[in-house]
């Protein structure tokens, strides 16, 4: 039998290559310089540009890429084609694509006054492009926040421990704002001290659970839940799809998430992700470091190798029990964020590149970064093995990734001594933890767009308030209502799944743009600069997006569902064409991209225009 240790071992080989070697040289080649000013000390305003300790800015920006996606993804793809696949995905695509495009979105941000994707391809090739690439992440930002938030319904609804140790290291993150920033405090001594208040929030999570309503049927919350209303909450809307426990957490997380977002972002952004990022390393480096121990001393519960229900190769269709998935192109679909993931440039070149205190932060936390990703996709791979293909895995989603996650990530933590009892809820906090992060980043990150859709207030305050409906637009509180409220349309319709695999390509597809970015900036800067680490990848993320999207919309909707009558009622039908129709959007509208950007590289480095002077900024 084939023991875990080899995943582990496969991906931190090409891993430590790819940090020690690639992002050197991409370094180099995009000529980083300290004495450079960046743009969190150039625009330092005290809400969005602050400059962060390289630690306290790692720690967000880790925690705001990775949710759940890394985590689904690598399971759902072991489960359908093999875990041979999914592991040479991540460990070789991760280095050369996910962490380059995430680099090269971050350090083009970085010199362009820490804008988004969208305004730095309007630099080049105009505000057609650029408004089309804004409204593109838009839209995506708000698929981002409607998953991510019922995801983490779902995640509390099975976990009431990781509710109560949520609601601890919330409050330990606003203390440890005022100690940081108002205080002035010292920065270690608190880090001790507040770090060991997340990590005691975890037991207090386990020693009083904590949900909303009762749980429907012969179901039940485990022994010592606190439930604050006595109903099963039937009422609630979407409570006949998800539960009422479900359904009622999600709009307090995306309530959450819209004051979040529109906070400063030293009052909960940057301490709340620096705390809860000890949490996620200590889950992903926990998880690994106990596969490492439990192999050589033998010291966990059961034997840590892959499972026999686990197949290295299902075959290129993926197992029986599921319909036909062709592994090319699905398989870098599914997996995506453990890879690549586009709404990693909107974080890249949304609050992270307002926080850079200086240039050279951007290898640690850019590609750096990305291959922390990469280690949690390799985690969540090695507890799929360890626990074997639940009942409903194959089928993919949060149903199959989060049994596999919390069972076998508290089987592979015993080896360190903790019990399963105890492993299996922190696996799930951590879970929750990169969650919650991701969906207010993304509701702060959605509000960056519209602004610079919408464009700037010429003065006043930028709440929304004031009046109008561009004000309100962008505004600070009202542009996160306006999200956060179609996220919770969209979650409680029952809709919500129907649009998993739309999410999956747009995101894609927006990887694929913002690596077009990337090459667009790199093309009108110099002639020296090569093209090759960014348009390759760009190349292959469009041609898999496009293909991925056509088999959902033209095999999975249009054949299987309207012409073969798999909708049945109206309603199906019209939810199985508009899915067809937003897919064609999605590719008419990356593929439009592609020929501005590919026209302007052309023209540029054909010398039949000269090329745009890019920012220093």
């Amino acid at each position: 039998m084939t023991n875990v240790i080899w995943i582990v071992v496969a991906v931190l080989g090409t891993f430590t290559v790819g940090y020690m070697g690639y992002s050197r040289y991409l370094s180099r080649f995009v000529e980083i310089d300290d004495e450079r000013e960046t743009p969190a000390h150039k625009y330092e305003d005290g809400q969005e540009y602050v400059p962060a300790k390289k630690p306290v800015l790692l720690g967000h920006h880790f925690s705001s890429i990775a949710g759940g996606a890394p985590i689904v993804g690598p399971i759902t793809a072991g489960a359908i084609w093999g875990w041979v696949p999914a592991l040479l995905w991540v460990a070789i695509g991760n280095p050369l694509m996910g962490a380059v495009h995430d680099f090269i979105s971050l350090s083009g941000s970085m010199r362009h006054e820490g804008k988004s994707i969208g305004y730095i391809i309007g630099e080049y090739v105009g505000e057609r492009g650029k408004d089309m690439l804004l409204w593109f992440a838009f839209l995506t930002i708000i698929l981002v926040v409607a998953v991510f938030a019922l995801v983490v319904g779902i995640v509390l609804n099975a976990y009431p421990s990781a509710a109560t140790a949520s609601f601890v290291y919330i409050a330990l993150a606003f203390a440890f704002g005022v100690y940081l920033y108002q205080l002035d405090g010292p920065f270690i001594p608190g880090t001790v001290v507040f770090v060991a208040g997340v990590f005691a929030g975890v037991w207090l999570g386990i020693q009083y659970p904590f949900a909303l309503f009762e749980l429907a049927g012969d179901a039940s919350h485990t022994a010592g839940t606190f439930v604050l209303f006595s109903s099963t909450g039937s009422w609630v809307p979407g409570a006949g799809a998800l539960g009422g426990n479900t359904a009622a957490w999600v709009p307090v997380i995306l309530v959450y998430a819209a004051l979040a977002s529109a906070l400063p972002v030293w009052v909960l952004l940057q301490p709340r992700d620096y705390l809860s990022s000890f949490l996620l390393y200590a889950g992903v480096g926990g998880a690994l470091l106990a596969i490492i121990v439990g192999t050589i001393f033998n010291t966990s519960t059961e034997p840590l190798v892959v499972a026999d229900s686990i197949e290295p190769f299902t075959g290129f269709l993926g197992v029986e029990s599921v319909a036909p998935f062709p592994l090319f192109p699905m398989l870098f679909v599914t997996i995506a964020c453990g890879t690549i993931s586009g709404f990693h440039s909107l974080v890249s070149s949304g609050t992270t590149a307002k926080q850079l205190n200086k240039e050279s932060d951007a290898r640690l936390i850019g590609y750096g970064g990305m291959l922390g990703e990469g280690l949690l996709a390799a985690v969540a791979l090695s507890t799929l093995a360890v626990a074997g293909v639940a009942s409903d895995a194959a089928a993919g989603g949060i149903g199959g990734a989060l049994p596999n996650f919390a069972a076998g990530g508290g089987t592979i933590l015993t080896s360190l001594g903790l019990p399963a009892s105890y492993g299996a809820p922190f696996m799930a906090l951590v879970l929750v933890s990169f969650l919650l992060t991701s969906t207010d980043t993304a509701a702060r990150l959605g509000r960056y767009m519209m602004e610079e859709i919408v464009g700037p207030q010429s003065s006043g305050s930028e709440t929304g308030l004031s009046g109008g409906i561009g004000s309100f637009a962008r505004g600070r509180y009202t542009n996160p209502v306006v999200q956060c409220g179609i996220a919770y349309l969209l979650v409680i319709s029952g809709e919500w799944a129907t649009l998993w695999t739309l999410f999956g390509g747009a995101n894609q597809l927006l990887a694929a743009l913002a690596l077009l970015t990337g090459t667009v900036w790199l093309a009108n800067w110099d002639d020296s600069k090569q093209l090759v680490s960014t348009g390759v990848p760009m190349a292959l993320m469009v041609v898999v997006t496009v293909l991925g999207l056509s088999w959902v919309a033209f095999k999975e909707q249009l054949y299987d569902q309207l012409i073969q009558g798999g909708a049945q009622g109206i309603g199906a039908q019209v939810s199985a064409g508009v899915r067809v129709l937003l897919a064609v959007l999605l590719i008419y509208l990356a593929l439009s991209l592609v020929r501005i950007g590919y026209d302007n590289i052309t023209n540029v480095r054909s010398g039949s225009e000269p090329a745009a002077k890019p920012s220093d900024d």
